[in-house]
This record gives C-alpha cells, structure tokens and sequence, in this order.
C-alpha cells in the first residue's frame, strides 16, 4: 500500500509560490484504489489478485503549467485509466522553491518525488514514466529521479524501483541518457503502453508464484526487450572506433534484436482521446480544448523530425472531429477548441470539418482556432469560418527559409509571389497582423540568405497597406534557430555555430530596424544562438552525452528549456570536465558534419525511413543549394510513392479522406 503524501505537503505549500499547481483534484482527474487491479480479478473470479494492479507515475518533466495541457500524458493518463486493473497519475517538474522544501523536508526526512492525483511517491509505482517533446528537459528528469529516491543510473537501481520508461520525439535518439532509463519507446503511445502493461502484469504474477524469486528486474526487461517494440539499452552494448566514432551497437545477449522499431497506431477514429480532457487548476500556457484532427506529415520538409518520424499521414474522419469537439467542450467548459496536427490545412475534408463547425457554435461564445498554417494551404474561406464567432486572431505562416534557394534546399516549396498573394488576400478580407516564422542557421545558408526576411516583410507590410488603405498594417517576424534532427535529411548536418548565428541575426535586426518607411511595422522576434547548441549536443549525441547531463544537473542545471534558467556557461563547463581525456567535444557533436558511413547512435534505432533515401535527399539538398539541379520531392498523399520506406518497413498505409460524409447539426434533446 503507498501513502499520500499529502499531510506532510499542505503545511509548507504557503511557502511556495503557484501552490495550487501541487494540490490536484482537477475537473476530469483519477484517483483510484491502489489495489484496484485485486478487486477487478476477484470480480471476475480470475484469481486471487495477488500482485495484478500495475501502476503507472506518467511525466512531462516541465512545471505543471506546461506539462498539464501536454496531449500526449493526457491521452495516456485516460487510456491506462480505463482499464480496471491500471493505475496511472501524473507528476511534473518542481520549481525550485518546492525542490528546497521537499529536500528540508520534515521531521519524517525528506519529501519525495509525487503525483499530484493521490500524492503518492514516484518510487512505489511499477513504471515510471516520461514524455519528452524536447531534448531540454533532461536535466528535469534526473532532478525527478533524485527528488523520488529512484537511483540516477540504470546499474545501479534494486527490484522494488520503478522501470524507467522514456517516450515522446526525443525517444528517438534516447543514446545521451541511456545511462539512466531502463527502457525506451519510439512512436505512438496507446497501444504500447497498454502492451507493457500487460507484459508487466504477467510478470508480477510470475514473480508472486511459484520459482517467483527467478523472476527478477532483468527478466522483466528481457521481456520486454524480445517485444522489437521496447528498447532496453543495458542490452546493447556501444563499440567506438579509433577515430572516436561509433564502430557498431549491438546487442549483448540472445534473443534481444539488432533493431527496435517504432509503434504506428492506426484508425485513429478508434483512439478518440482525449475524451475527459483535464481542466487546469493554476494558469497554463494553453487554455484551450484541443483535437488532433491527424498524425503525420508527408510534405517532405528536410528539416522537420516530427514529420519525418510520425509518417504515415492518418486522418480522423469529420465525423469523429465533430464528436471528439462536442464531448471536450461539454466535459471541460472550455470556449476554444484548438484542431492541431502538424498542418491542419491539409486535412482533405478541412473545408466541411471548419464549416460545420462554425455553424454548429454560431451564436456561442465557442471559437475555433488553427495552428500556423502553410502558405499554400491557406484560403480566405477557410479563415472566414474560422472567426465567424468574431474572434479574429493574428494569422501565422511559417515560410521557414527568408530566400527563395533556401526555401527549395529544405523542400519548403513556397514561392515569394505565394506568401505575398497569401497575405494580400488576408490584409485585404479584414486582417491586421501577419506572423512569419523562419529559422537560421539551416545547411548552405549565408548572410544574404538570412537578410532577405527583412525584405519579405518589407514587402508584405507594402502589400497589405495597399489593398487595405491603412496603414496599420502589422507584421511580425519570428526567427527560431535550427538543430539538426535525428531520422531527418538534415541528420548528417554541420549546425551552425553559434556566434554566427548571432552576428546574422544582428544584421537582420538592424536592417528592419534602419528603414524608416516600414521597420516600425514589423516586430522582430528571436532566440540567441546558445541554447540551440545545446540542444544540438542532446539531440544528435550518443552515450558520453549522458555525463555531461549529469554533470549540468548536479551543478545545478533546471528547466534549461526556460531562458531565465538556462546558463550555456554552465553546460560549456561540464563539458569540458565530462569529456575530458576522450576525443570528442562539444563541437564534435554539434558543427561538425557527418559522412555517409559514419554509424549514427539512432542507427539501431527504426523509424522506418530508409538511411539510404534519407541520404539522397540530403545530397538533393546539396545540389539545389548550389544551383545543380532544382528537385522537388512532392507530397505522397497526392502523388506516386517516392519510396522513403515507412509504409512497407512498418506495414502501415496513408489513411486520407476525402469521405463525403457531412458533420451534423447537434440535435436538440
């Protein structure tokens, strides 16, 4: 039996700041009974329940504030909740001022790690869980590990901790904190977890059985590991050459295979989640209900992990968005309903799902909105529906590269006349502010490349005065720095340094800033080229990163994702101490470009997408930059196949519409 914590919390919460972000109890939240797999198994007269209850502690290690609308943990949460027998709650990242009273403590000892649903600590759950969107929170999961008493390393945890579980994008280069996971999952979630589930329910059965005392930590990961769906990497044993490359990683004992591969749900009509979405308790950075509308993205950007690896493109059907948007609203109250994907416009039956919709909550305070939205996808009528509740919002688009040869290098095929056609069309139906986001940095770019933002948005600005007749025309620039990506064409990349990543976006700054006709109308927004660096290092590293992380956290490194927290100085230090005595440093993993033979630490790792394909797109890219040849590589939603090697690696197949089907009016009961 696990105790709540929570007697020993409520008395120092007034110390911290936000204490309600640690209470739970939020609209749609579980707490179950900590044996509730004994009683289902009794009910059903399956067995005695000795030991068939699993129980799952799921993270997003960022604060709550982030982490709650995270619809990856929510979805989950629900998923594993359903089921009788699964406990599962939620834990996030502490600020500091929490941190400093959990390690005081009380008169008891310290406080530990727990879950904000029943307060229960981390440590007495069969898995613990974690989800990471982005590299930059690894320094929270250690902090995690350390807060619930969990040994950091692998090695060295006994068989009544948790298995360490990651998942999320960044899964798919686990190799920079192999050192401390037990166990990693590539792709899709919903049926995974509920696949170790069941593996970890039988083994706890085993283990209370007869001969139980065979069936220790190690054989649970065995069993997970034979799967091809669990990557457990104390199997697999890392080979580095003479030149301090990867020579090979290869598994270390029988049955564990050469590869694992990634896990693809299909019919997502039959995964409608979240259906009991959570309604925050404190502030977060969305308060919106959202629905992912489809997964995967086949537009062939070189630069973009996320659609890469979650090929194919799967739609929901219009009729599951209608149900999906219904059931949200009613079971959380919230007024905005957000229909995400990585490029909502192409939804094949986007036109009917935002028009029925918008009648549907005409004359409601519902508002319908769309993440940034491809310049080429984009029309007038879809945007009208979309604000037809009178809630007009700036409109984003995201050309990505500021000259016409870069936007051909990273296959964004968006032309000039595009993008100010797009904007045009918007200035003059009624829209004031215009964001474009593009990013620096990216293979083959120079100086010249990055200052022709600032003429686009010059431009823009001058479009939309003319067909608007005012002058408050508004255009915001956001620059985002770029990271080579594993499982992408870029993988093999030099990233660019990041002093002249600065010294470009210096120039750029100053070139709006110095026209005097049209700077005061366009924002510049931006990012220093520093945390991208290290971002690069947990991105692309292999298993000596893990020391540096290490090192970074016990020096005091947290939530290095936020700017007022992250210090490059401190990562730039434990670098140079972790790596001392190899090889290898810092630039060796981040500007240094990669050759075709060289083995990457995801090798092993299967996305799949063929190396080889992945390879000849990168040298495609290579040849338009320097003008040799103008390759477009198309949409396979809409075209013949161009073989990158997911559909038949992983048996899986685009599902798209269009399906001729209407959202219906809600009837009146």
């Amino acid at each position: 039996m696990s105790t709540s914590l929570f007697a020993r919390l409520e008395p120092r919460l007034s110390s911290v700041s936000k204490p309600i972000q640690y209470v739970g109890g939020e609209l749609n939240s579980t707490v179950k009974d900590w044996d509730c797999g004994a009683a289902s198994s009794q009910e059903s007269g399956e067995g005695t329940g000795a030991g068939e209850t699993v129980r799952w502690a799921l993270m997003y290690p960022d604060a709550y504030e982030v982490g709650l609308p995270n619809q990856g943990v929510q979805i989950l949460y629900e998923v594993l909740n359903e089921r009788d027998w699964i406990v599962a709650e939620r834990t996030y990242a502490v600020w500091p001022d929490m941190e400093k009273v959990m390690r005081e403590g009380d008169a008891e000892g310290p406080i530990p790690q727990f879950t904000v649903d029943a307060h229960r600590p981390v440590r007495d759950f069969d898995v613990f869980g974690l989800s990471f969107s982005t590299e930059l929170g690894y320094t929270n999961m250690l902090n995690a590990l350390d807060l619930a008493g969990i040994p950091l390393h692998a090695t060295d945890r006994g068989e009544d901790d948790p298995v360490v579980l990651a998942g999320g994008h960044a899964a798919f280069n686990p190799e920079p904190i192999a050192d401390f996971l037990d166990a990693a999952v590539l792709g899709d979630g919903e049926e995974v977890v509920l696949a170790i589930s069941e593996v970890v329910r039988e083994w706890k059965k085993d283990k209370a059985g007869p001969g139980g005392s065979a069936v220790n930590r190690d054989e649970l990961l065995r069993r997970l590991a034979v799967t091809g769906n669990v990557y457990v990497p104390k199997f697999y044993d890392v080979k580095y050459a003479e030149d301090a490359s990867i020579e090979a990683v290869v598994p270390n004992r029988p049955g564990i295979p050469f590869r694992v591969r990634k896990h693809t749900l299909m019919d997502l009509d039959a995964w409608p989640y979240p259906a009991k979405p959570l309604v925050p308790l404190a502030e977060t950075v969305h308060e919106r209900f959202s629905v992912e509308i489809f997964r995967g993205c086949t537009r062939g950007c070189r630069f973009c992990q996320a659609g890469m690896i979650t090929r194919p493109v799967r739609e929901r059907s219009i009729e599951t968005i209608g149900d999906m948007v219904e059931n949200g609203i009613r079971k959380s109250g919230f007024e905005e309903v957000g229909l995400l994907s990585l490029s909502s416009a192409d939804h094949t039956e986007i036109g009917d799902v935002a028009k029925g919709l918008a009648d549907r909550y005409e004359g409601s305070n519902v508002s319908l909105s769309l993440p940034s939205t491809r310049v080429d996808a984009f029309n007038i009528t879809l945007a009208n529906e979309f604000s037809r509740n009178g809630r007009r919002s700036g409109l984003t688009f995201a050309p990505e590269g500021g000259s016409e040869r870069m936007r051909k290098v990273i296959n964004k095929m968006v032309t000039e006349e595009d993008l100010i056609r797009t904007v045009a069309t918007a200035y003059s139906h009624g829209w004031r502010q215009v964001k474009l986001y593009f990013m620096v940095g990216l293979p083959t770019e120079t100086d010249e490349d990055v200052l022709q933002v600032a003429e686009l948005a010059k431009k823009v600005i001058a479009k939309g005065r003319e067909v608007s007749g005012r002058n408050d025309i508004r255009c915001t620039v956001s620059i985002g720095g770029f990271v080579p990506k594993p499982h992408t064409p870029f993988q093999w990349a030099a990233q660019l340094d990041h002093e002249t990543t600065d010294e470009r976006l210096k120039k750029l700054r100053d070139t709006v800033r110095e026209d005097k006709r049209y700077g005061r109308a366009i924002g510049f927004r931006y990012h220093d080229g520093k945390p991208g660096i290290i971002e690069g290092l947990l991105s692309r590293g292999d298993r000596r990163v893990g020391r540096i992380i290490e090192q970074v956290w016990r020096d005091g490194g947290r939530f290095d994702g936020w700017s007022e927290h992250f210090s490059y100085d401190r990562w730039v230090e434990s670098a140079a101490t972790a790596l001392a005595g190899t090889e290898v440093d810092l630039a060796w993993f981040t500007t240094r470009e990669r050759e075709y033979d060289e083995v990457l630490p995801w090798d092993h790792l299967d996305s799949g997408l063929d190396k080889d394909w992945l390879w000849a797109d990168w040298e495609d890219a290579l040849a338009v930059a320097d003008g040799s040849s103008d390759i477009e590589v198309e949409d396979c939603r809409w075209t013949p196949c161009y073989d990158c090697g997911v559909c038949p690696e992983m048996n899986t197949e685009i599902q798209i519409g269009p399906t001729g089907r209407q959202l219906l009016p809600l009837s009146v009961v």
